[in-house]
């Protein structure tokens, strides 16, 4: 009898404990989403599934950083980078521009920025609430050394397929890039095109500022194609974050969501869309910018977020990275660009164009001595080339898995 009192009372404490920490979940969710969740002038339902809301430009996340509570929102650049910009979004005949999906719901009005709104399960598919809009550390390709041991590719889990240049100071980079729907073995599994531009060591001080596009379920909760930032100062342990999703990047457009669905996607043999993105520092402020297309300055980091980079970039990269679980023993295949390898070309390969950085002059021009990199080349894989308007290019992707590829 005595045993069964004990095993009873035992099984109470486990579901008082059980319980007491559910509900403290709960609550640290709820005020997760209230920080990031600020009251709107107007929201929008995106045709996706997403709201969008139109919050006051003073009253974004951005400013509850610590480095930021006297912050004056600087409402426009005061420089832009000189050169002679490339032809925006060149996309083939009879297609329309780039657009997001939201818009054909409504816009945001002057004076508001687009936020796409958090909801619950977006928090709850992170491995913690501390974890999530955060990518894992060692998310960065390392160029060096050109043959990486193989235990590098699988403890960090990410496989890349980029270009680089090194070795000057930098101080902003461009490139259009093509936009692809690639397909994800597993929701923990991303794939992404973006730009970095980093400053310091690839150790645990490493500055990054990244802007491309993605898909990513565990982040998002679906398999669309969307714009995004991240930035961090630490080699992503402890700061930064995607799009908005923390106290960092401050937005002035009131035209472009972060995080939000890109429409429409290239296909196939088919009609092919890009979209254009430039990252530059301001000469007087020190901010880093960013622009989206040929008229949407998205807004900047601020100069204080950062060590290394408060001065200039050490290195730029551009292309693709994937995360590869190798869930059922075998590599994944989770697509990287278009799905397909770079000799397929134009139609077929997904590619980035007109490639450029910003130089100590502040002026745009063509990178020199580009290098290019990827752990497995029978995976993902990476070609170059430059011709005309398309300044200097290159195709870069794959399927993963293949008779190849294991």
């Amino acid at each position: 009898m005595g045993k069964v009192v004990l095993l009873i009372l035992y099984m109470l404490v486990v579901v008082v404990t059980l319980a007491f920490a559910d509900s403290s979940q709960k609550l640290e969710v709820q005020k997760h989403l209230k920080n990031l969740n600020r009251p709107p002038v107007r929201s929008i339902k995106s045709p996706d599934g997403d709201i969008i809301d139109c919050v006051h430009v003073s009253h974004q996340p951005a400013l509850n950083h610590p480095d930021l509570k006297n912050h004056k929102i600087q409402m426009k650049p005061n420089f832009h980078p000189e050169g002679h910009p490339f032809e925006e979004s060149k996309v083939s005949s009879n297609s329309k521009p780039i657009t997001q999906l939201w818009h054909k719901n409504g816009r945001c009005p002057q004076g508001t920025i687009p936020i796409r709104r958090t909801s619950k399960n977006d928090i709850l598919r992170a491995s913690s609430i501390q974890q999530f809009g955060k990518k894992k550390q060692k998310s960065f390709p390392q160029p060096k050394p050109a043959k990486p041991l193989p235990d590098l590719i699988s403890q960090s889990g990410h496989q890349h397929a980029i270009v680089y240049v090194e070795g000057d100071k930098y101080y902003g980079a461009k490139a259009t890039i093509n936009v692809w729907d690639p397909k994800i073995q597993q929701p923990n599994e991303f794939s992404l095109s973006q730009m970095w531009i980093l400053g310091g060591s690839f150790g645990q001080d490493l500055n990054s500022i990244e802007a491309g596009w993605q898909v990513s379920p565990d982040l998002y909760g679906d398999n669309n194609t969307r714009l995004f930032t991240y930035w961090t100062s630490d080699a992503y342990q402890a700061t930064g974050c995607y799009n908005l999703l923390c106290s960092g990047f401050i937005q002035i457009n009131s035209d472009i969501a972060l995080g939000a669905s890109i429409s429409p996607l290239s296909k196939y043999s088919s009609s092919q869309y890009d979209i254009s993105i430039l990252v530059w520092k301001d000469p007087k402020e020190g901010n880093w910018w960013m622009q989206f297309g040929s008229d949407h300055v998205m807004g900047y980091w601020p100069a204080p977020l950062f060590s290394y980079l408060s001065d200039s970039a050490s290195m730029i990269e551009w292309g693709g990275e994937v995360v590869n679980s190798e869930s059922d023993g075998q590599h994944t295949s989770t697509q990287m660009g278009s799905g397909h390898f770079p000799e397929e070309g134009f139609g077929k390969a997904s590619y980035f164009k007109n490639i450029q950085i910003v130089d100590g002059n502040n002026k745009l021009r063509a990178p020199k001595d580009l290098g290019t990199y990827t752990e497995q080349d029978s995976c993902y894989n990476v070609q170059t080339g430059s011709a005309g308007d398309w300044g200097n290019y290159f195709y870069y992707g794959g399927p993963g898995r293949n008779p190849n590829c294991p």
